[in-house]
């Protein structure tokens, strides 16, 4: 990715900011026993926004996600408004999970000198943001430490994919290894050992009508992990163990329901959020 501009060592998401490759878990700065706080055991998580406002607190410094401490963060956002103060610039951004505000303290030496070649953060553009979460009146907010434009929106595909990996990661344990987290059964819900899928155990009072592989596409929908495009009708096909024709019949039963809609293509299917 291009960081022209934009001079940071956070370029891999390894412990202790740009040193090593590849995600590294760990459970955030810890305080040596000189007192000092050791930033060696900091990491940067690629998250969503949805989970950072669904992130749990268990102290006042201390945010959780999965879990897992969370140091550092990034995530790949829309950004919606724009509001520049004395002192500081924030930012509403929105990445189709949620929305969040994102503040920028402002350095008046280097505002003073703008550099020129530096690419503009305007309304309604993608960005990369990388910083803290931090909380002030029990509302949730991140303290950026850098936030640049995205100009390759592949990077917004890889982002989503990538916070995924690691929320699997966290709730189902390294790949090939044992199942692990606490969130494994709110996943991808409960296979059978021939690779079926027991549905039917949520009620859904708004299918009525719809048929019962309608049903358990739609449960299986609400249940598993997925970017903001969604599953495709074969993927879901593969976790229920059926045919993908029945698949894509229950889906028109779903569409025809106002359930759920199409995304990157006909037959990529999100579900339809309502209040």
């Amino acid at each position: 990715m291009n960081y022209t501009g934009y001079e940071t060592s956070y370029t891999s998401y390894g412990a202790g900011g740009g040193a090593g490759g590849g995600f590294i878990p760990g459970d955030g700065s810890q305080t040596s026993p000189s007192g000092r706080k050791d930033y060696s055991q900091d990491t940067l998580r690629p998250v969503t926004i949805k989970q950072i406002l669904d992130a749990q607190q268990p102290t006042e410094d201390v945010f959780k996600i999965d879990g897992a401490n969370i140091s550092q963060l990034t995530f790949v956002a829309q950004i919606r408004n724009i509001s520049t103060q004395v002192t500081n610039i924030t930012y509403k951004v929105d990445d189709g999970t949620g929305s969040i505000e994102v503040k920028l303290w402002v350095d008046t030496d280097a505002a003073e000198q703008p550099n020129s070649n530096k690419p503009k953060l305007v309304e309604n553009a993608y960005c990369r943001v990388w910083g803290k979460l931090k909380s002030y009146n029990n509302k949730k907010h991140v303290g950026a430490h850098i936030i640049r434009p995205v100009e390759d929106y592949n990077e917004i595909s890889y982002h989503l994919l990538e916070a995924t990996a690691v929320h699997l990661y966290f709730t189902r344990g390294p790949p090939g290894g044992a199942t692990g987290g606490g969130a494994v059964n709110g996943g991808y819900g409960q296979q059978t050992q021939t690779g079926g899928y027991d549905g039917g155990s949520v009620a859904l009072p708004s299918l009525q009508g719809v048929s019962p592989m309608a049903k358990k596409v739609y449960e299986l929908m609400r249940t598993s992990p997925q970017t903001n495009e969604g599953l495709h009708q074969q993927e879901i096909a593969a976790r229920l163990g059926v045919d993908t024709s029945e698949v894509a019949r229950a889906g028109d039963d779903l569409l025809s329901a106002g359930v759920i809609y199409t995304t990157v293509d006909d037959q990529t299917w999100a579900i339809l959020e309502t209040d």
